[in-house]
């Protein structure tokens, strides 16, 4: 029997909402207002959007892996459970080397930034992405893959793999998890990646794996005297799904035109996102 592993996220779905709405019920008795229903919506609607742009889009980037997977890889990858522990860890650490590019290149934080907009987090915040990340070229950091010898629906299967255990990363309802938190990304070390405060910014890139980020020095654990604030630095105050996916890309645009010299539009496009709000001779 044949798996479309693209449809691995669809297959999870009822998991995914059950959860959804065990936690909305536990924070509904408690009388917290962790979810909203606007906001809730709001991410179920960029979720349809993105999961059409991914599904169009995968048309056109396996043939690309196939390519280089045909004529360029420098092995051949067998099926096997060393191969496949050799694919989640090459796979795990593109991840973070993507992540952390799209909080450094102002172009890819045109499409991550959705994710990050919302001023609430639970599980629902999974959902919230955008469109737009495959024009911003996040298909791009899972070629190595392809290059190394794994094949591209296994490729598929695993970046997709990886993707759904960060749906379960994103809640308040979990405390710290102990020696957890030294190997794998957790609610808490996830907490934090989603704060604004200035000691938790662009920090806790990990997709499964904190390792990366401890090795690579961006990993900080969450402090009970400096609760998480949810949302970015610029607050987007809509809960429009066109509004939320492309209002950094007009901003960027904007900016690219009115400053002049080639070495500011550059900065503009791919420079750090926080480089645009250095500059005293732009609107705000």
């Amino acid at each position: 029997m044949h798996f479309d592993p693209e449809l691995i996220l669809l297959a999870l779905a009822p998991v995914f909402l059950l959860c959804i709405g065990w936690e909305a019920w536990y924070w509904r008795r408690r009388q917290q207002p962790i979810y909203s229903l606007t906001d809730t919506v709001s991410n179920a609607a960029l979720a349809l959007m993105h999961q059409g742009a991914d599904k169009l889009a995968w048309l056109f980037v396996i043939p690309v892996y196939a390519w280089i997977y045909t004529h360029y890889r420098i092995f051949t990858m067998r099926p096997g459970w060393v191969e496949f522990l050799l694919l989640f860890l090459v796979q795990d650490l593109l991840y973070y080397v993507f992540h952390r590019a799209s909080h450094r290149v102002r172009w890819l934080w045109a499409a991550h930034v959705v994710h990050h907009s919302s001023t609430r987090l639970n599980l629902s915040t999974a959902f919230r992405q955008s469109l737009m990340y495959p024009v911003a070229g996040m298909w791009l950091f899972w070629a190595p893959m392809a290059l190394l010898g794994f094949p591209p629906r296994q490729i598929v299967a695993i970046v997709l793999l990886n993707l759904a255990f960060q749906f379960f990363v994103h809640t308040q309802a979990i405390p710290r998890l102990g020696w957890l938190e030294y190997v794998f990304n957790t609610p808490s070390i996830h907490r934090v990646h989603h704060a604004r405060n200035p000691r938790y910014i662009d920090r806790n890139y990990a997709g499964v794996l904190v390792i990366w980020d401890r090795l690579f020095g961006s990993f900080v654990p969450e402090n009970e005297a400096d609760p998480c604030e949810y949302g970015i630095v610029e607050q987007i105050h809509s809960h429009n799904p066109v509004t939320l996916t492309f209002h950094e890309w007009r901003a960027m645009l904007r900016d690219f035109l009115l400053l002049p010299g080639w070495k500011n539009k550059w900065m503009a496009v791919f420079g750090p996102p926080e480089w645009r709000r250095r500059r005293t001779d732009l609107p705000s």
